[in-house]
């Protein structure tokens, strides 16, 4: 009997070959003929994942129906197996391992006293049926397989919490084993998070939870470049800056930038200390000119010990115009970034993704209370970090801070 979603699973994997191949969803849909609002769906409930079930027919080392009607011919004339693969040109493996799959589900299950299962026989006078096997291997192949999270009700409730904090999928992967070292259970790979929480129809996890990841959106998607800026007078260039900032191993070296509100008519300054990714957040209520940020700056760095403050990088934007009296009140020596080159403040440009999550784009920044901002901050600096070994950022400065000074070395004299 013919499949009667042939015609629609056919223009889907077409659908999904285009867009591999660079096409749009309004592009791909209408080559398809469909309607944009369909196609849209069709990546909406995919999760933006071309799905299983629709990938071309696989070829190469799997049976075809024609290599199933060749082995159904062969048995039945009374062939060995040898001489079957020998045919259809093909290892005897692969027919042998075949045959037994087929045999497997001609099984009689032998019943007794009460309904009992008490053992299964195998059918003597089974028949080889090729259209049956290939339906059976098509099926295989396509069933959704149970993931962990369906299989570890406490795992899905334990992965569903730190989501609710905030918690990136990858970061709950790493962290699950430094939680619970004894326990097998409680653990999960990024991946199975990203697909419970992308493609419609798991369960397994709440689907308004892709709300709670960084980006935001459920389905994945490139990030867009980040633009240029102008340039400033008297600013000292990121090749100058001292060979000990570029290993990190010395704290009190920062990176600084400015996250944009609706119309870049509101910003938030951000500033993140390079060795243990420590977060500071500048509250910049009216307006975020060079006055403003040169305030903000100097009160939040006056707060900081002297070996927390060494240097500062930052961007060429028109905010650090004062950057000279930023650099004698609070004794850093800055540095900017070359244009264009977010790179060199990779720190800061991570982080800044980071907060996107607290602070939409497209929203007025300036209306968010103080407070609002020291929380964000305290939640970035209790969260697991990959680049730290799955630590946190708080957990890595209180360790370098609580390390005593190393001597300085004392000749011997003869």
């Amino acid at each position: 009997m013919a499949d009667p979603r042939g015609p629609v699973r056919a223009q889907q994997r077409l659908f999904w070959r285009l867009i591999r191949e660079g096409d749009g969803v309004e592009g791909a849909a209408a080559m398809v003929g469909v309607s944009t609002r369909a196609g849209h769906r069709w990546v909406r409930q995919a999760g933006g994942m071309p799905p299983l079930s629709l990938a071309p027919p696989v070829t190469g080392r799997h049976l075809s129906q024609v290599d199933r009607e060749r082995i159904g011919q062969g048995l039945a004339a009374g062939l060995g197996i040898r001489a079957i693969a020998d045919r259809i040109g093909r290892p005897p493996s692969t027919v042998s391992r075949e045959v037994k799959l087929y045999m497997r589900h001609r099984r009689s299950r032998r019943v007794g006293h009460q309904g009992r299962l008490v053992g299964i026989d195998w059918v003597q006078d089974w028949e080889y049926l090729p259209s049956r096997a290939q339906r059976g291997a098509e099926a295989a192949r396509v069933r959704a397989k149970p993931t962990r999270l369906s299989r570890y009700p406490r795992l899905a409730a334990e992965v569903q919490h730190r989501l609710e904090n905030n918690e990136s999928p990858e970061q709950i992967a790493a962290r699950l084993p430094l939680d619970f070292p004894d326990d097998l259970e409680m653990r999960v790979s990024h991946e199975t998070i990203y697909v419970s929480l992308y493609v419609q129809g798991r369960g397994e996890l709440r689907r308004d939870l892709h709300q709670r990841l960084r980006t935001g959106r459920a389905v994945r998607k490139p990030r867009a470049e980040v633009g240029r800026r102008g340039r400033l007078r008297g600013m000292v260039n990121i090749s100058e800056r001292p060979a000990e900032v570029e290993d990190r191993a010395v704290p009190g070296h920062w990176e600084g930038d400015l996250i944009m509100g609706a119309g870049n008519r509101s910003a938030i300054g951000t500033l993140v200390e390079r060795a243990t990714r420590y977060v500071i957040l500048l509250h910049l209520p009216d307006g975020h000119g060079a006055d403003a940020v040169q305030d903000a700056m100097i009160e939040a760095m006056s707060r900081l010990p002297q070996t927390l403050r060494h240097t500062l990088t930052w961007d060429q934007g028109k905010e650090m115009a004062n950057h000279a009296a930023i650099a004698a009140a609070t004794d850093l020596d800055i540095y900017f970034c070359d244009p264009a080159s977010p790179w060199q403040r990779g720190s800061n440009e991570n982080t800044n993704g980071l907060l996107r999550q607290y602070f939409p784009k497209g929203t007025d920044l300036s209306g968010y209370h103080p407070d609002y901002l020291e929380y964000v901050a305290r939640q970035l600096n209790t969260r697991p970090r990959k680049t730290l070994d799955w630590l946190k950022p708080a957990e890595v400065l209180d360790q370098l801070l609580s390390q005593p000074p190393t001597p300085p070395s004392v000749a011997t004299t003869a």
